[in-house]
């Protein structure tokens, strides 16, 4: 009778998620107020920022308001996370990883936190993919060096934050 009793068919493959995001959540703790003190530095003081939850943040324009600064830095989130989370890793001086995106949102990597969790940051590193996404790198589709995986693990933090946006902290240049 039209398929009223037929059984269905599981789906091949995993249903899309939008936007894609990995599966990785990382339980590790990255400190807010050392982000906050790499941010300050690696701008020279002179940027006002807003931080999130995770450790995400967003390089504000001058003289916004704390209201205005946290609509802007959840916007700005909202605009990388609902567009393709390009990132951009970077090798600091200082042995962080910096990881840019558009909308000057970005996340650091501390070193001594990548350094305390590294077997898990290597084993981990291909579920911080978002689902269907694939990534080229000079090594081929989805396959990272050290900097790439830092930049996966720091991603996922974007991921958190643009999944439940809260900013802590408005930080203001000197």
């Amino acid at each position: 009778m039209f398929g009223l009793f037929k059984k269905k068919e599981p789906p091949s493959e995993p249903p899309k998620r939008f936007p894609p995001v990995p599966d990785w959540r990382p339980s590790i703790v990255q400190p807010l107020d050392r982000i906050i003190e790499r941010v300050r530095h690696y701008t020279n003081a002179k940027r006002d920022f807003a931080v999130f939850a995770h450790g995400t943040a967003v390089l504000l324009p001058d003289g916004l308001t704390d209201a205005q600064a946290e609509s802007h830095a959840r916007e700005a989130l909202h605009r990388v996370f609902h567009a393709h989370a390009d990132m951009h890793p970077m090798n600091m001086k200082d042995g962080n990883v910096f990881v840019g995106y558009k909308h000057d949102v970005l996340n650091v990597v501390l070193s001594e936190v990548a350094a305390a969790h590294w077997q898990e940051i290597v084993e981990q590193h291909q579920r911080a993919i978002a689902t269907h996404e694939v990534l080229l790198t000079p090594l081929g589709p989805n396959k990272f060096d050290k900097l790439g995986m830092k930049g996966l693990f720091g991603r996922c933090f974007m991921f958190m934050d643009a999944q439940a946006p809260q900013v802590v902290r408005v930080e203001r240049s000197v």
